[in-house]
């Protein structure tokens, strides 16, 4: 075989890189779904950095952060320890306005407890980006490695670029554009994070899956029926109207294999 031949275009990582900022790009749309435009953000980070996981972070209207997406239920965990800790990089980042790269959680530092959890869990190396919104920063975006290697500078640059197109997106809503802007679509996202994690959980318990393989078909079937994700996690958990549909066009089997 010819080694110079030339991938096909739909495998080249500048255009994942393109569809991936006009992926984010589409989402500033009225009445856009903050949680599923995160939960992009964390999955095309992944997929572009070479990082194993990723998390997100947002500040509530008391400037507390929450999780609010996560490529995976066991970063999701992780950033919650994170958090009931008061220590860590990605806190840092979002009190310091600015990216914090932790190469080697193994070696002294002045997050012990969570580098502690980190290693354990297989990634001994974080990189912290801020959401940030002109002077505003929102939360952090969070890049967990399973080596202990650091990003290269090209790589933070364009993990920046992506939180910044999606910071802009969460307070370019139509409904926010008034004097609380931020703290009513926040506090909406927050309260969004809740609904949705109570759906996983139902539909979890009800087709004996992991909360990665609920989540993925929850996210599915709002995509398919062209619905945002809280809205379905809404009627999943209020009048349960969606979670036999879910189930009725989606098997075990192809949600674990679902991204």
């Amino acid at each position: 075989m010819n080694s110079d031949i030339k991938r096909p275009l739909e495998d080249t990582r500048e255009v994942c890189i393109s569809r991936a900022f006009v992926q984010l790009v589409d989402s500033i749309v009225e009445h856009f779904d903050v949680i599923d435009l995160l939960t992009v953000l964390a999955h095309r980070s992944v997929e572009l950095l070479g990082a194993a996981e990723a998390g997100i972070l947002l500040a509530d209207t008391e400037g507390r952060l929450r999780v609010m997406a996560a490529s995976s239920e066991a970063i999701q965990l992780l950033e919650l320890f994170q958090l009931q800790n008061n220590e860590g990089p990605c806190r840092d980042c979002y009190s310091e306005g600015r990216a914090i790269v932790a190469t080697d959680l193994r070696t002294a530092n002045k997050w012990p407890r969570f580098a502690r959890v980190a290693v354990d869990s297989g990634f001994p190396s974080v990189c912290a980006l801020p959401l940030r919104h002109k002077d505003a920063v929102l939360g952090s975006l969070n890049l967990f490695m399973a080596e202990p290697l650091a990003l290269s500078g090209e790589d933070i640059a364009l993990a920046q670029a992506l939180a910044d197109v999606a910071s802009i997106a969460i307070v370019q809503d139509v409904s926010t554009r008034q004097a609380a802007v931020r703290e009513g679509q926040l506090q909406h996202a927050l309260e969004s994070r809740v609904t949705i994690e109570q759906a996983k959980g139902m539909i979890a318990q009800r087709m004996q899956l992991d909360m990665d393989a609920a989540f993925a078909l929850l996210r599915g079937f709002a995509r398919s029926h062209n619905r945002g994700l809280t809205e379905v996690a809404r009627s999943v958990v209020t009048v349960r109207g969606d979670i036999e549909a879910i189930i009725a066009v989606k098997s075990p089997a192809s949600a674990r294999r679902g991204r």
